[in-house]
């Protein structure tokens, strides 16, 4: 399976270049990632006529027929054994293909109480094409929601003492066959569903802080041994994720960590801060 992937590259217009995107495809506050959760904001990338066009879409694939507003919980994998006849999946098969850019994604091993993360990524920290579905919903009336889920395959050989499933990993031809609208034969398609070289990735352990979606910064990919210590640091938030302030009576001032951020409310308000609309407070009920 895949269940947290990274996108670390920092560089807006070369990455922009690698994935054949126009340049400015990528949002203006697009920021590395370096621990994608389900339930995360993401871009994928769907062809459009003759162009590649890069969409934000939540990670977990809701279908478009869900009743609008129903609780339900998004497939964040789709097998590729069956994937053109399961209902979930067979329509956005057909239809609604994507790529779900990345460099590297994690596995755990060790025992339950004592998960460790693993790190897999290419040699030259080159990008990885996983082959994706998406969708669209209605959480509440009138508000339309993308989403989208990552297909997988059986392991290969490198993955194989560690788990029995991975991604899709496509190259850069197979992806504009993926892409393709007009590409709509099933066993063209399924060609592609196979595991990677054994040589396309390698593999470290890294740090167990991981195992929290909260935590999300550089630092965690760095090569971790026993007793290294970095299974005790403290725990870092990452910008984009949304964090409980601390308001003082006021209710003016709030923090994140030792940064003191404005959050514009009136006194007495309890508030909640998005790291990325610090100027707009959202009220707790």
């Amino acid at each position: 399976m895949c269940g947290r992937f990274t996108l670390t590259r920092g560089e807006r217009a070369g990455l922009e270049d690698e994935m054949g995107l126009p340049r400015g495809s990528l949002n203006p506050g697009y920021e590395p990632r370096f621990n994608i959760a389900p339930t995360d904001e993401h871009p994928i990338v769907r062809q459009r006529l003759e162009d590649r066009e890069l969409v934000l879409a939540k990670w977990g694939l809701i279908n478009h027929w869900t009743p609008v507003g129903k609780k339900v919980a998004g497939l964040i994998n789709a097998r590729a054994e069956g994937i053109d006849t399961r209902p979930a999946f067979r329509d956005a098969f057909r239809e609604r293909r994507c790529i779900v850019p990345a460099d590297g994604f994690f596995e755990w091993t060790g025992p339950k109480e004592a998960r460790r993360p693993l790190w897999f990524h290419r040699p030259n920290m080159g990008l990885l094409w996983f082959a994706g579905l998406y969708e669209s919903w209605y959480p509440q009336p009138g508000v339309r929601q993308r989403t989208f889920t990552i297909v997988t395959t059986r392991a290969n050989e490198v993955m194989q003492p560690i788990h029995d499933r991975m991604p899709v990993i496509l190259s850069e031809d197979a992806a504009d066959a993926w892409l393709n609208p007009a590409e709509n034969e099933p066993a063209h398609l399924k060609k592609f569903f196979v595991p990677p070289p054994d040589d396309l990735l390698v593999y470290r352990p890294v740090s167990p802080l991981l195992n929290s979606p909260k935590n999300d910064y550089r630092g965690l990919l760095e090569a971790w041994t026993e007793g290294s210590g970095q299974g005790r640091t403290k725990r870092r938030i990452g910008p984009h994720r949304r964090l409980h302030s601390r308001v003082s009576r006021s209710g003016r001032r709030a923090w994140i960590g030792r940064r003191e951020v404005r959050v514009a409310a009136s006194p007495g308000e309890r508030q909640r801060v998005h790291p990325l609309r610090f100027n707009l407070p959202v009220r707790l009920a």
